[in-house]
């Protein structure tokens, strides 16, 4: 425990200092893993906006491309996930038992293997337990520089001081840490010492998926909700894959399990995510082996808080309608020529936050639903977590008033244009009262309360 402390004064004195301040970096594509791209929710944000590889504060302002000149950008919503974090104890735990082996019963001549028995250390200690590490710092800094790049009129100094920028998070440590990131990235830009900005913890919206309690009862805690899951790792794919990875460690078959094969994928990834480190770990997995174990983890996404129970995204209801009524009170304003009283408004929670919200909104949405027998019709499914929940993930609206009462709102998706499904004929940029129209069913209903109730099946008699 006191390791960790240390570890935790470091990076305050770190944090606070801004010592990791913003920078230019190129990095070398041979120490990118050839498997990044498939790294799920453990990838990192470079895997998915490549650019920021050679200028991590890179922004393209033609991406906006309002349709009139005279739009000007009136409102801006930031739903963003944490940054890179160490892992969960449950995952490290997971990767000791795997190192184990790797010590006292792998085998073989390769000369990454030995570099893992000899020189790498098992450095992960259960006390990290998901807390944000120094890289999720500065992506969190990073990005509110980057957003202050796209949309100055809104995220400018004159608005965070009038308090016009208004923050709010989950209460876990890795999401209280990324806002406060998120907060110095923008005060270390401008050079603000004198005065510091409250946030707000509301699980209530960043961890909605605790609430419900039709959620937690239906899916959440019911191995029934993802038997795909289940018969996909017991599938011949995920055998496959396991059978390779005993056969170059020279262990039994029954050594490996799906829960060790992912541990061994995720301290690749986690090496790379956390220490930009091409990890021997990696060597265990080529890109056909990667792309079984991604789909793993997307069917497990699927089926917990995508398409796969219609409660996984209505749980979500809370918080859209907390993001529709902010829009809503800022036309009224705009309408009526008043002060916008919340030009922006940062949301900071985790990737199970922000797939039912997408869910919601019907991005995403294969026309076939994601089993354990289609894998291999499935590669070239939309539903993919690599591309859509990185850390540092972010989704953003921007509303826009475009004159004569010509409201516009533009979603990006980690700072790319996404086009509101049912909407494609306008765009990347529709009339608000369309968006409004074409979610109006859940607009008047998808009442939180209602869809979360545990409906009781009538006694018998």
């Amino acid at each position: 425990m006191l390791t960790f402390l240390w570890k935790f004064i470091v990076f305050y004195v770190f944090y606070t200092s801004g010592f990791l301040s913003n920078y230019v970096t190129f990095e070398d594509e041979a120490n990118i893993p050839a498997i990044a791209k498939y790294f799920n929710t453990k990838g990192r944000y470079e895997e998915v906006n490549p650019y920021l590889r050679e200028d991590i504060l890179a922004v393209n302002r033609s991406i906006l491309q309002p349709p009139l000149d005279e739009c000007q950008q009136i409102h801006l919503t930031a739903i963003i996930r944490h940054g890179t974090r160490y892992p969960t104890t449950k995952n490290i735990k997971e990767m000791q038992q795997l190192y184990n082996m790797i010590l006292h019963n792998a085998s073989g001549e390769q000369s990454w293997l030995h570099e893992l028995q000899t020189q790498w250390r098992m450095w992960y200690t259960e006390d990290m337990d998901g807390r944000l590490v120094q890289k999720g710092v500065d992506e969190l800094k990073h990005l509110a520089v980057r957003l202050s790049k796209l949309f100055p009129s809104l995220i400018s100094e004159e608005k965070l001081r009038g308090g016009f920028i208004k923050f709010i998070t989950s209460s876990k440590h890795r999401c209280v840490n990324s806002t406060l990131s998120f907060k110095a990235g923008l005060t270390e830009l401008w050079h603000i010492k004198d005065k510091e900005f409250d946030h707000a913890v509301n699980d209530a919206l960043m961890r909605f998926f605790d609430k419900c309690t039709r959620f937690l009862e239906e899916v959440d805690n019911n191995p029934s909700a993802v038997t795909e899951v289940e018969k996909f790792k017991q599938g011949p794919e995920m055998r496959r894959v396991q059978q390779k990875i005993a056969d170059i460690l020279n262990v039994p078959y029954s050594s490996i399990t799906y829960d060790v094969a992912e541990a061994a994928f995720y301290l690749c990834a986690y090496e790379f995510a956390i220490r930009s480190v091409k990890s021997p770990w990696c060597e265990l997995f080529d890109e056909d082996d990667a792309k079984v174990i991604e789909y793993a983890s997307d069917l497990r996404e699927f089926w917990k808080r995508g398409y796969g129970h219609d409660i996984n995204s209505k749980a979500s209801c809370i918080l859209f309608h907390d993001v529709f009524s902010r829009m809503d009170k800022t036309a009224t304003q705009n309408k009526l020529g008043q002060q916008v009283t919340e030009a922006v408004t940062v949301q900071v929670g985790h990737a199970e936050t922000l797939l039912p919200l997408l869910t919601l909104l019907g991005f995403f949405n294969d026309s076939e639903p994601l089993t354990s027998t289609n894998f291999a019709a499935q590669t070239r499914r939309s539903f993919r977590t690599s591309h859509m929940l990185p850390y540092a993930a972010n989704l953003i609206l921007v509303l826009y008033d475009c004159g004569g009462g010509d409201l516009r709102l533009q979603p990006l998706l980690n700072e790319k244009p996404v086009t509101f499904p049912g909407l494609a004929d306008q765009a990347s940029m529709p009339l608000y009262q369309d968006v409004l129209q074409h979610y109006r069913d859940l607009l008047q209903g998808c009442d939180f309360e209602t869809e979360c109730q545990l409906f009781k099946q009538p006694a018998e008699v």
